[in-house]
């Protein structure tokens, strides 16, 4: 059995050991959030600095990292390179066993950091590598479902296990050690080289000398900072506004979980969605956005709120794997990687940069409203979404013609 990729074929175990990698990419963070609250009982002597430099250092060590990264694949052996971070990624997870001390859980927790960035843009570059045209649309929008899901699950998981060890979370960084055995299966079957095609059909003489199409990659970078940072008052947001209408924490764990499935659901028939939306597929993914925000804002009821997740999850969920399919699409093989790396940045730079936004507009317009942050990216996505309705066949915002019938003919 082979599995068709748009440039020949691969093995099935090549596959999985792809899927492996996009399945470890969102679990940095994820063991230290049910044990924040325990860390100050567990080290006595430790400081609010030094507990909040342990969720912090990490997040700030992706975005350069990731950037390295992608400067580092350009005419590199990529597999290497995603095994160096793999096992950085692995060896911290197994170091947290024998962590006894705040500097101890620190120190870990930067080689982490190092580790994840190396690797996440890897994760998507594998992808575009192996596959092309509609092939390579499936397949990312099943790797951002697969994150989703392992997401979801590796968060109950790290909560269950904080129940009876403080220590016990953290056997979810031991997970990347699978990706990592894995690899050795791409080693053995590299993917095919074919020449690239920019979506203008002649590429520039800029384009020629760097490989990308840096117009296009501001635009896309600029698309995907903008939809994060707008949907991100979910996942930051909703328990305060939860607990303000006494709704339990548990609700509201569930709530952004639902949120979480909501943005993997698209992956598994995003071909379908394009085939069926066509150009108006961001515009009607902004539209879920907006809708799913303001429910969220206008009514925080129980069930207008689980609505508004869904809604805003799906939404994104649609956009995410088609922004990195045209960054696929504006770059070289040789270049994809790189160009992979300075969008998937923007998605980190959105993470740490969306409460000093909200906590800026909060005292500018004079609120402290549980509902302002769902409220005010609702209206900042209205106005992209009708600036997207009149931009439906451009690049950025749109699905051109020649996009959707690749897709129709594979």
């Amino acid at each position: 059995m082979k599995i068709k990729t748009g440039n020949g074929s691969i093995s099935p175990i090549t596959l999985i050991a792809i899927w492996s990698v996009s399945a470890v990419v969102s679990l940095p963070g994820l063991a230290v959030s049910p044990i924040l609250g325990k860390l100050s009982v567990i080290f006595p002597k430790a400081g609010d600095l030094e507990i909040q430099m342990l969720t912090s250092l990490p997040s700030l060590l992706i975005i350069p990292f990731v950037l390295l990264s992608g400067k580092l694949s350009i005419g590199r052996d990529k597999i290497r390179l995603l095994i160096l971070g793999l096992s950085l990624f692995f060896g911290s997870g197994i170091l947290y066993f024998f962590a006894t001390s705040m500097t101890a859980l620190i120190v870990i927790s930067c080689i982490l950091g190092i580790g994840a960035g190396i690797m996440i843009p890897l994760s998507t570059g594998l992808i575009v590598d192996y596959f092309r045209g509609a092939y390579r649309v499936k397949q990312l929008g099943l790797s951002s479902a697969i994150n989703n899901i392992t997401l979801v699950l590796a968060t109950a998981l790290a909560g269950y296990l904080a129940n009876f060890n403080w220590h016990a979370p953290f056997i979810v960084y031991t997970f990347p050690g699978i990706s990592l055995a894995l690899a050795f299966f791409l080693k053995k079957e590299k993917p095919v080289q074919k020449p690239h095609t920019f979506p203008s059909g002649k590429a520039t003489v800029k384009e020629k000398q760097t490989g990308i199409d840096r117009r296009k990659l501001i635009q896309l970078m600029g698309l995907y900072f903008f939809v994060t940072y707008a949907v991100l008052a979910v996942a930051f947001y909703l328990p305060f506004l939860a607990q303000k209408h006494h709704m339990g924490s548990s609700l509201s764990g569930t709530m952004i979980s639902l949120f979480f499935l909501a943005i993997m659901a698209p992956g598994f028939f995003l071909n379908k969605i394009i085939m069926r939306l066509k150009g108006k597929v961001n515009f009607i993914s902004m539209i879920c956005i907006v809708t799913g925000l303001s429910l969220i804002g206008f009514f925080p009821d129980k069930f207008f709120m689980i609505t508004g997740c869904l809604l805003s999850g799906f939404g994104y969920g649609v956009m995410q794997p088609l922004i990195y399919d045209k960054t696929a699409a504006i770059s070289t093989r040789k270049m994809s990687t790189l160009a992979l790396s300075f969008v998937m940045s923007v998605n980190y730079l959105a993470i740490m940069v969306c409460p000093f936004i909200i906590d800026t507009l909060q005292h500018l317009f004079g609120t402290q409203s549980n509902r302002f942050p769902f409220l005010v990216n609702a209206i900042l996505m209205l106005a992209l979404t009708i600036w997207t309705y009149f931009k439906q066949n451009s690049f950025t915002l749109g699905v051109t013609p020649a996009y959707y019938k690749g897709i129709a003919e594979a």
